[in-house]
């Protein structure tokens, strides 16, 4: 799959946070944000396969698809971007993450 690999100005200042970072090579897998109706969300791509628009930001060892229309907004991926599942019988966050 082809994708933009050159640095380009609607990536350059992205930054990635370091607990995403330890995220990512926790899993062993890329990810990729993209649009949700809650704002973008970084999602395994076993779980959302990159198009090739996207753009390519480097995680450590692995690869961050970014979305071209997430691309122009995105300043920041943090770990408030990984979806998560809350038990509703107990009210309290699980670590179900993705």
């Amino acid at each position: 799959m082809q994708v933009h690999t050159k640095e380009t100005p609607i990536l350059h200042d992205v930054s990635i946070a370091p607990d995403v970072l330890d995220y990512i090579a926790k899993r062993e897998c890329d990810f990729r944000v993209c649009t949700s109706c809650g704002g973008p969300i970084l999602l395994p791509t076993k779980v959302k396969p990159p198009k090739k628009s996207d753009f390519l930001l480097k995680a450590g060892n692995h690869a961050i698809y970014v979305s071209i229309h997430q691309a122009r907004y995105l300043h920041a991926i943090r770990r408030d971007m990984i979806p998560f599942f809350e038990d509703s019988d107990l009210g309290e966050q699980e670590d179900n993450e993705f």
